[in-house]
């Protein structure tokens, strides 16, 4: 990463503590994964070595996120808000942001059934996933099942038989095409999400990451 201290320290309003709170958040996706604080030291050991770094409170001391699990958080791009009071990281995790175990640190429902006792495990099927979370929450539904191969599995099938998942992108294409033009909108949704479905198949399939895909629009924006 490009680092320039002058610039951050400029940019960045520590506060009495001299920390500034960071959000870290996924790259691919979006998610929130974790809330910490950075002091100018981790702040600039971050941009340094492309590694999240953070400042513990409960230490007193700067703490590399990920480097007694492995779970490291390589760091893609540092945001910071209007006022300059609040960071974001975007990153790609290497794996579990939580110390629990868990991908994000933001595993349970205020409004739902899981143990609120710090550290408690969460509730299957809590939180429910958000809009922009569906993409990314089906990708790794789809690569489970990949690994898994469970009996029974619809999408084990087409993974199986890949000239099957080219017929169903191409079959499904089609009836949104016909829904859009003469059918409900109810329909042109849940032929739009099949259509979605296959063609997700179809990339890991061909080892194709939907993050690749989303990249290159990013790519064509101009």
């Amino acid at each position: 990463m490009n680092v320039s201290a002058e610039q951050s320290g400029e940019a960045i309003q520590f506060d009495e503590r001299g920390l500034v709170p960071c959000v870290m958040q996924d790259w691919r996706t979006g998610e929130v994964l974790t809330l910490a604080y950075m002091n100018e030291e981790a702040l600039r050991r971050t941009r340094e070595t492309g590694e999240v770094h953070f400042f513990s409170r409960s230490r007193g001391e700067i703490w590399h996120k990920g480097s007694s699990s492995g779970n490291l958080q390589r760091v893609r791009q540092i945001r910071y808000d209007c006022d300059g009071d609040a960071v974001v990281a975007l990153v790609e995790p290497a794996g579990p942001a939580c110390h629990t175990g868990q991908r994000s640190c933001f595993y349970r429902d205020l409004d739902g059934g899981a143990d609120p006792a710090p550290e408690a495990p969460p509730l299957e099927g809590e939180p429910s996933p958000a809009a922009f979370e569906a993409l990314s929450v089906l990708d790794r539904t789809l690569l489970d099942r990949q690994r898994r191969k469970p009996a029974g599995s619809y999408t084990v099938e087409l993974l199986d038989d890949p000239s099957r998942i080219g017929d169903k992108v191409r079959e499904e294409a089609e009836e949104a095409a016909r829904a859009a033009s003469s059918e409900s909108e109810a329909r042109l949704i849940d032929e739009a999400a099949d259509l979605l479905y296959h063609l997700q198949v179809l990339l890991i399939s061909r080892g194709v990451r939907l993050t690749a895909v989303l990249e290159t629009l990013n790519g064509r924006r101009d």
